[in-house]
């Protein structure tokens, strides 16, 4: 037999068999390459925002994933997510350090261990695309549904998707109205999977996968230029709906003075909601938990038109807490209220989402002696209803705190009450003047861009925002300070965007196919096809 036609038979009991453990990299190679891409991750997301490094924090960790064994390719993928955490969430400390009464080298434990858990995304989709690797299946293929499933998947305390390293680039994230985040995410790592494919076929000395490099490298151009066209479309829209004047309160109460001087509070909102009012503002918008009162639940709307309302002279929503008692004790609820320009309650919104150990603490309610050794945590009921409320006489989907970085929720409310604008009211003070309120944003922007309504945000310390259908600023606070926001924006009606028709069901489907290649080979007619 010639050495030729052993060749070929080697090449073609390869490319029917499942790939062999042959790393690209050695082990200590393949854990630096994860650090790379972690730091490069977290140098491309929000809140540092040097976002072409986002085009290729995948490259390291494709390369050093190649060949390996699922194992490896798991503590590739864990040591990349905890990197990329520690750097990004490094508020996290100060908040459990300030919030739960542990002492310093506790709360870098606690954090630690949170890193590690959250960063526990990324070794899933290495684990993921790893298993289905060695069955067989294409590489290219597995590497990207893996990375969806993951975002999808993978129960996070503080969710982030990588599509909010480009929120500063509105062409780019256009495609968040057919998929919402994942499709914008895997639109990012097209270009790292062409670099790495580059790199390993100079280094292999090898043929390069010429559709591959191009496909991954053009992707991210093809998206921009669906961005600018639907950009100029959605901007058409908005200027032929119905304009209003929108106000944002950002009161900066610091949050012990806020919790403990109520008067202070309502006095400061009062005034700068009047400051609105003269520039001609047609509603206002207050913080998370602005009106600080215990408010008894069964009489909240006589309550608040005696205590202010009454005086606002505009409509207004706002953030505040609802107290009842029952047989089994105190009930606490954090909500929206909406008041019309008499000052009478009409509407209501009960947080569903609560904040893991500001709100509540995770498995409190079965182990109640975890408040007793946190005392500085909440203690709140969540809520169920996501009617939209009336602001102005057009119907608003309200969202408090964090529920505003969650697609499948904001979808399913939206899709529910068929609002005319969204809004958000939240307190990042929790997290103090880092880049977390920034982070927090950048991630809500993504919303707008979702389902093509404005996006209102109002923060008691920043970053109060006007967000407009493609994802622009059209205005914002800064941090820490008082300080109104306001501009003209619209009430956005029209047809339903196809993230709001079929939601993450493409996403489901594609977790379904990558555990299923994970677990089953390919069949090797598929692999001589490929």
């Amino acid at each position: 037999m010639s050495d030729s036609a052993s060749a070929n038979d080697e090449h073609a009991a390869a490319a029917t068999s499942p790939a062999q453990h042959v790393g690209a990299v050695d082990r200590r190679t393949a854990y630096a390459l994860a650090f790379a891409t972690g730091t490069l991750y977290f140098l491309g997301f929000a809140g540092t925002d040097i976002w072409p490094c986002a085009l290729v924090a995948l490259a390291p960790m494709a390369v050093a994933m190649q060949g390996q064994t699922p194992r490896r390719c798991l503590e590739v993928g864990a040591i990349a997510g905890f990197t990329m955490n520690m750097m990004g969430f490094y508020w996290l400390y100060g908040m459990l350090k300030t919030f739960s009464g542990f002492p310093g080298p506790l709360c870098l434990l606690f954090m630690s261990l949170l890193c590690a858990y959250q960063g526990g995304r990324i070794g899933l989709f290495g684990w993921l695309a790893g298993r289905a690797n060695e069955r067989g299946w294409p590489a290219t293929l597995a590497f990207l549904l893996a990375f969806a499933a993951s975002e999808l998947l993978y129960p996070l305390l503080f969710p982030w998707y990588f599509a909010a390293s480009v929120h500063q680039v509105p062409v780019l994230s256009q495609l968040g109205e057919a998929g919402g985040p994942y499709i914008v995410g895997l639109v990012l790592a097209a270009p790292s999977l062409a670099l790495a494919e580059l790199f390993l076929a100079l280094r292999a000395r090898r043929p390069i996968a010429r559709r591959l490099v191009v496909a991954g490298l053009a992707t991210p151009l093809v998206a921009s230029l669906i961005g600018w066209v639907r950009i100029a479309q959605v901007d058409a829209r908005v200027l032929a709906s119905e304009k209003v004047h929108v106000g944002i309160v950002q009161g900066n109460m610091p949050l012990l003075q806020k919790r403990d001087d109520h008067t202070e509070s309502l006095r400061r909102h009062l005034r700068m909601t009047e400051e609105l009012r003269k520039k001609g503002a047609d509603f206002a918008v207050w913080s998370e938990s602005a009106v600080m009162w215990n408010i008894p639940e069964d009489d909240y709307d006589n309550y608040l038109q005696f205590l202010f309302t009454r005086r606002l002279g505009i409509p207004a929503l706002f953030g505040a807490l609802l107290v009842a008692r029952d047989p089994e004790g105190r009930r606490a609820y954090n909500v929206a209220l909406a008041t019309d320009a008499e000052g009478r309650v009409i509407g209501r919104y009960d947080k569903h989402y609560l904040l893991a150990f500001g709100e509540y603490i995770p498995f409190g309610e079965t182990f109640p002696i975890l408040y007793q050794w946190s005392p500085n945590s909440g203690h709140l009921t969540p809520g169920k209803s996501s009617e939209p409320l009336m602001l102005a006489g057009h119907p608003v989907s309200a969202l408090v705190c964090y529920e505003d970085i969650l697609p499948s929720f904001v979808n399913s409310a939206v899709n529910h009450g068929h609002p005319e604008m969204i809004v958000n009211v939240t307190n990042d003070a929790w997290f103090g003047d880092t880049t977390e309120p920034w982070i927090h944003l950048a991630l809500a922007k993504m919303r707008a861009i979702e389902h093509r309504r404005y996006l209102l945000r109002s923060t008691n310390s920043g970053v109060s925002a006007i967000i407009d259908p493609v994802g622009r600023v059209v205005a914002n606070s800064g941090t820490y300070r008082q300080e109104t926001v306001d501009a003209v924006a619209h009430w956005m009606k029209g047809p339903r965007t196809i993230y709001e028709i079929v939601g993450d069901v493409p996403w489901w489907l594609a977790a379904a196919a990558i555990v299923g290649m994970a677990f089953y080979r390919c069949p090797a007619r598929w692999r001589r096809a490929s």
